[in-house]
Formats: C-alpha cells, structure tokens, sequence
C-alpha cells in the first residue's frame, strides 16, 4: 500500500534535511507541491535531495524540472487537468512517466485509468488547514472494482486514522500536516506512520 508524503507547501527549516531522512527511513512517494515557489526554488530544493531518490519524487508544478533532474512521476492539480487533456497525458506516459491527480469527487473516478493514483478528500479534518472539513460520512466505503486508479486518502491523515481507512477501502494514503506541522517530530511521525501500514495493510 502506498504511503506519500506530501512537501509543506512553505519553506522549512533544514527541509532538505528532512526529506532526505524520510528517504533513508524507506518512503518511496514524495511530492513537491509549492504553488507560490517558481522553477528557480523548486530546482534547489531538488538539487539538495540526493540523486538516488530522484525516482521517488512527484512534481506538482514545474514540470519541465522533470526531464532535467531524471524524474518520472507527475501530479496534475484538478485546475492543470482541467487545463491538460488526454492526449499529453497519453504522450507522457508513452515517454515514461507515472501520473497521479487530485480530485474532489469520486463520480468520475474510472475515467482516470491514465492516473497510477488520485488524491481524494478531506478524509478527515486537515491538520494543516483548520477550515479543510471531512467531506465522507463516518459510515463512508470505497466501491471501486477497477485496479486503476488507486485512491489514496488526503486529509487529516495520521497514525491513528489508519485503521479506519482500511475499513474504508483505501488504497493508501497521502499525509502533510502529520510530517510538517512539528517538523522537529517529522522523523518520528513518518516512523510511527510506516510502521501501521504493513500491520494494516498486509496482503
């Protein structure tokens, strides 16, 4: 099962640091999602992870970077799909790479099979955006018979929530506000969080 982590969208101190440990403990998804940084600051943010985890990065923006720094996952924000369409998605796909997206509603869900995996939410009540409420019921299941996409969970995603998407019938899930928001406790969080999923989520 996947676990991604997702980028503070601000900058963080030793944040480079960070991620790079993060890789060192075993995560194999990260993605940079900094709306407001241009190319310049998301290249030197990449250019401080080591290389050897270049294949398990996602740019949200910026995706020229890609072809630069050898990376071969792509996140399109709802608006970027919008804006895109099937065939660049289809060419991209073709040159190599993996593609994920977010999305807000479940109706449209087996049109994605283009997508490796979609971000759908708020699960639950974001810990990194107070006003971001759970849009699912307590009583809320995943009725997906399709093995593409997979629907990861977003949004107030912790250690203690992981039982309950597994009842819920995610594929994973993507965490932010539990890695940066005490990003002095992001190491142990990320450990507490890894070691739930393979008890939770075993085969």
């Amino acid at each position: 099962m996947k676990l991604v982590v997702i980028s503070n969208p601000e900058i963080v101190l030793d944040e480079s640091i960070i991620i790079n440990n993060l890789f060192k403990l075993g995560l194999k998804y990260f993605h940079i999602r900094k709306p407001n940084h241009n190319a310049t600051q998301i290249s030197k943010l990449i250019q401080e992870i080591h290389p050897q985890y270049y294949d398990y990065i996602s740019l949200h923006q910026h995706h020229q970077l890609a072809k630069e720094f050898g990376i071969q996952r792509l996140h399109y924000t709802e608006q970027a799909r919008v804006e895109s369409n099937i065939q660049k998605w289809q060419a991209q796909i073709d040159a190599g790479y993996s593609l994920s997206t977010s999305i807000h509603s479940l109706t449209l869900l087996s049109t994605f099979t283009l997508f490796d995996y979609v971000f759908y939410g708020p699960v639950f009540n974001s810990r990194s955006k107070p006003d971001y409420k759970s849009s699912v019921p307590a009583d809320f299941k995943l009725d997906k018979d399709y093995p593409k996409p997979e629907v990861l969970a977003l949004g107030g995603v912790d250690a203690s929530g992981l039982k309950k998407l597994k009842a819920m019938n995610f594929d994973g899930a993507a965490v932010l506000g539990a890695i940066w928001n005490e990003p002095d406790k992001a190491i142990a969080n990320f450990k507490q969080l890894k070691e739930n999923l393979p008890i939770l989520y075993a085969k």
